[in-house]
């Protein structure tokens, strides 16, 4: 186990007063990357106490492997203009960053008043592309992890904790 469940939720509450307290008298657009990201995104709602908007994209960078592939598309787009508004991005991790960047790229080409992230795992030590992450969750060392809404082929999402997965089980 790499952070448990009782830890899980002291960081997104805190996480989620700081998103509170600075966009106090704003309504920030939530836009969560499907799928890993819906347990931390449902938590991290009921922890901000300001009006918020929720909204979706689905993108794919790994295919079947545990790696990204570099390749990005996008499988479901926003339904919510974001010109003009303030727009946090919830990830659940940022790995090599390549992802985030396409992304980020893609989301700033729509005008938005201010972009931020908003990232319950850093994986710093792929990192292969600069990305300010002004709400981090935890810094986590290069392991395969599963749980709280991160998967190996779709498995270990409904764990309420975060773990290390054992090169075994996926021939790593």
């Amino acid at each position: 186990m790499l952070i448990d469940r009782d830890r899980l939720q002291e960081r997104v509450r805190e996480l989620g007063a700081a998103i509170s307290r600075d966009y106090a008298g704003r309504e920030p657009l939530l836009v969560g990357v499907l799928r890993g990201t819906a347990v931390f995104l449902a938590d991290l709602l009921r922890a901000i106490d300001i009006h918020v908007v929720v909204d979706f994209i689905a993108v794919s960078s790994y295919g079947p492997s545990t790696h990204t592939s570099g390749v990005v598309r996008f499988l479901k787009d926003l339904d919510e203009s974001i010109e003009g508004r303030d727009v946090i991005l919830v990830e659940d991790i940022v790995d090599t960053g390549l992802t985030l960047r396409y992304i980020l790229r893609n989301l700033r080409g729509r005008k938005p008043a201010s972009l931020a992230i908003c990232a319950l795992l850093d994986k710093q030590a792929r990192r292969l592309v600069d990305v300010e992450i002004q709400y981090k969750g935890f810094d986590i060392p290069d392991a395969f992890v599963v749980g709280y809404g991160l998967d190996y082929q779709q498995r270990y999402r409904n764990l309420p904790f975060i773990c290390v997965l054992k090169p075994e089980v996926y021939g790593g």
